[in-house]
């Protein structure tokens, strides 16, 4: 399939602080869009006594900042501001232990088979953190929308949900956070390290990509992790904001949305999430190879 460049050694722990930086750079960046995201993926469906909440995207967010302000676009960021840091410097650190693991040599380049192995092993590393983070995120989200404030923050939501239910409760929808993370996280890394190569000059190192070159990539990489995430990230929003007991698992999820809305309903949010893509992965891969850079300079010998 091809090599990229070889490097240097690689360092998980290295790439464990880099990411905790991307991680807190993409969410900044990416937050407001992924609210919008949430509400349009689970609004109920137009019916003959109920006209849906929201037309599209941008109806969302005049709606949601006319109501809540500029801060409402920000809802829920309690729970992922504190998930996402240690989220992404998981996945950056799994993602770098799958290379290290893959490599004997670090003068021996990885094959972009290796890279997507290694993305995948980050996407299973994240599951943990991810999957209560999104649960309470999505359920903080969805709840200003419903007009009925169950929940204080994201610290009550997640006592109020191991009280009631316990820690099945709070990791309801693990399974479908593996099925979104583990083969886009994949498909994430390889894509950045595939522009990056593709980006560099003959004769150049990748290690010195121009900051424009770096958004490039980073952008790319976003966009396309979420071509193949959001069906089943669709899937997941509503089982995670569902009543108990609405569903029994994935597949009855997949068959309701089907027969209720069709096909179209597994990309709903598409345009929130495309607008977010680029900008929030953007500055998520910035974030790392400027940290990685510091780093670098700082400890060259980690």
């Amino acid at each position: 399939m091809g090599e990229t460049e070889p490097g240097r050694r690689i360092s998980p722990v290295k790439n464990f602080v880099a990411g905790g930086v991307a991680g807190a750079c993409l969410l900044f960046a990416g937050h407001p869009l992924d609210t919008i995201k949430v509400r349009l993926q689970t609004q109920p469906k137009a019916s003959p006594t109920q006209y849906v909440l929201y037309t599209g995207t941008y109806d969302c967010f005049r709606k949601t900042v006319s109501k809540e302000g500029i801060l409402g676009l920000y809802r829920g960021m309690g729970a992922p501001l504190a998930g996402v840091a240690p989220m992404m410097a998981i996945s950056f650190f799994g993602f770098g232990l799958g290379k290290q693991l893959l490599q004997s040599d670090p003068n021996i380049p990885h094959t972009y088979a290796q890279i997507f192995m290694s993305g995948m092993l980050g996407g299973v590393f994240t599951t943990v953190i991810v999957a209560p983070g999104e649960r309470i995120k999505c359920l903080l989200q969805v709840q200003s929308t419903s007009g009925q404030l169950k929940y204080a923050g994201p610290v009550d939501c997640a006592i109020r949900l191991y009280k009631e239910q316990g820690i099945r409760s709070v990791y309801k929808g693990t399974v479908l956070t593996l099925i979104r993370d583990v083969p886009s996280n994949g498909l994430y890394f390889l894509t950045y390290e595939y522009v990056k190569r593709l980006l560099t000059p003959e004769g150049e190192s990748v290690h010195h990509l121009s900051t424009p070159k770096i958004i490039l990539a980073g952008g790319t990489a976003g966009i396309l992790n979420w071509v193949i995430a959001l069906p089943p990230d669709v899937l997941k929003s509503n089982f995670q904001t569902a009543a108990d007991g609405r569903y029994r698992g994935l597949m009855d999820v997949l068959k309701e949305l089907i027969r209720e809305e069709g096909a179209r309903a597994l990309y709903k949010g598409f345009t929130a999430v495309m607008l977010r893509a680029f900008p929030a992965n953007a500055a998520c891969f910035l974030g790392f190879e400027v940290a990685l850079k510091g780093l670098n300079w700082l400890a060259p010998g980690w």
